[in-house]
C-alpha cells in the first residue's frame, strides 16, 4: 500500500463498511470529509478527534498540539484538552522526550488547552518517534452545524495560503539541500511557516459567519476541496488565481516538482460561508490579522473543477500527499 492515509476506496472498503454507530447521542462520526465525532451530551455537545504526527521528526510537540486542536475548531469553538501517546524507538534519550513535551506544554499554553492525559513508550514496533493525539472540546448543542444546511452558490474560502506545514517541514528536514539552492532568507521564512499551523483563531473567528469548515491537512487543497464536495454531496468551481501561495512554497515546490495545491497544510482552514456574508467574514478575519481568501464555490453539478489560466481541469480523488515524494 502506498504511504500516507488511505485511499478512498479503501477507507469506504475497509473502515467505515466495518463500523456503524451503536448510540443515538453519537450525531456524527467518522466520514470522509468530517473533523470531529460529536457526542450529544445532555444541551451540549463534545467533539473529539484525533491524529498521529508521522511525516517528519521536527517540532514534533508544536505539531501535535496545533494539528489535533485544528480539528476541534472547525466546529467553531476551541479546544479544552488533549491526550497525547508518545510511541518512541530504543535508541531515544530522556531528553528527546522531555523536548517535545516543553514544546506540546508551550504550544497548548497558547491555546489555552489542557493536556489531560495520554500514554508514553519505548518499544521497537516503530523506528522513529511517533506522536498520536486525541483532542477534546465542548459546544451548545443548539450552535451545532448540520451539512443539509450546505447549499449550492455557497463560497469558499481559505486563511493564510496554501501547503503551510509542508513546506515547514521540508525546510527543516532538507535544510542542508536547500541551502545550496536558496537563500538562508528564504530557508528561514519557510521555517516559520510552522508558526502558522494553528487554525483555533481562526476557526472561532469565523463561527459566527460560516456554516462548515474542514482542516486542510493530508492531501493539501485539493484533497479538502474533493472531500468536502464529496460530504455535502455538491459540486465545486475553485478558480487558481484566487488560491495565495507563500513565496517559499512556491519556490521549494517548484526546486522539488511537487504541487502545492496537494502538499499537507495545517495552518489553512477551509470555511463554508453564505454568499451574501462572505465579505463581512473576510474583513473580520483581516481585522484579527489573518489573511483569507475567496477561491471559489459550490455548485450544483457533480463535477469538482479548478478552473486555471481558463482551462477547466478536474480535481481528483486524493492520493498520497506531496510530503512523501520529497521525504
Amino acid at each position: 500500500m502506498k504511504i500516507g492515509k488511505l485511499t478512498i476506496s479503501d477507507l469506504n472498503n475497509l473502515i467505515f463498511n466495518n463500523i456503524k454507530n451503536n448510540d443515538n447521542k453519537v450525531l456524527s462520526s467518522g466520514e470522509i470529509g468530517s473533523d470531529c465525532a460529536a457526542i450529544e451530551v445532555g444541551e451540549n455537545v463534545v467533539y473529539l478527534s484525533t491524529d498521529p504526527i508521522t511525516g517528519t521528526n521536527s517540532g514534533l510537540g508544536k505539531l501535535a498540539i496545533n494539528i489535533n486542536c485544528n480539528d476541534i475548531a472547525t466546529e467553531g469553538i476551541p479546544p479544552v484538552g488533549i491526550m497525547l501517546t508518545i510511541l518512541a524507538p530504543p535508541h531515544t534519550e530522556k531528553d528527546e522526550i522531555a523536548k517535545i513535551m516543553k514544546e506540546a506544554q508551550e504550544e497548548a499554553q497558547k491555546l489555552g488547552v489542557s493536556i489531560i492525559g495520554g500514554h508514553t513508550e519505548i518499544t521497537t514496533a516503530v523506528n522513529k518517534t511517533i506522536i498520536s493525539a486525541t483532542s477534546i472540546g465542548i459546544g451548545k448543542k443548539s450552535d451545532f452545524k448540520r451539512k443539509e444546511n450546505i447549499k449550492a452558490g455557497d463560497r469558499l474560502v481559505i486563511t493564510k495560503g496554501v501547503g503551510i506545514e509542508g513546506t515547514g517541514i521540508i525546510a527543516f528536514d532538507k535544510e542542508s539541500e536547500l541551502q545550496e539552492v536558496f537563500p538562508t532568507s528564504l530557508i528561514e521564512e519557510a521555517k516559520s511557516l510552522l508558526d502558522l499551523t494553528s487554525v483555533v483563531k481562526d476557526g472561532v473567528i469565523a463561527n459566527n459567519f460560516s456554516k462548515g469548515m474542514h482542516d486542510v491537512t493530508e492531501g493539501g487543497l485539493l484533497g479538502a476541496l474533493w472531500e468536502s464536495s464529496c460530504f455535502y454531496n455538491l459540486g465545486l468551481e475553485i478558480f487558481y488565481e484566487k488560491i495565495f501561495i507563500h513565496q517559499p512554497t512556491k519556490e521549494i515546490c517548484k526546486y522539488f516538482k511537487i504541487n502545492p495545491l496537494k502538499l499537507i497544510s495545517s495552518g489553512t482552514m477551509l470555511i463554508i460561508v453564505d454568499e451574501n456574508k462572505v465579505n463581512f467574514l473576510l474583513e473580520k478575519l483581516k481585522e484579527n490579522g489573518i489573511n483569507a481568501f475567496n477561491i471559489g464555490k459550490f455548485t450544483e453539478s457533480n463535477e469538482k473543477v479548478l478552473i486555471k489560466n481558463g482551462e477547466r481541469l478536474e480535481i481528483a480523488s486524493p492520493e498520497s500527499d506531496e510530503l512523501y515524494k520529497v521525504i
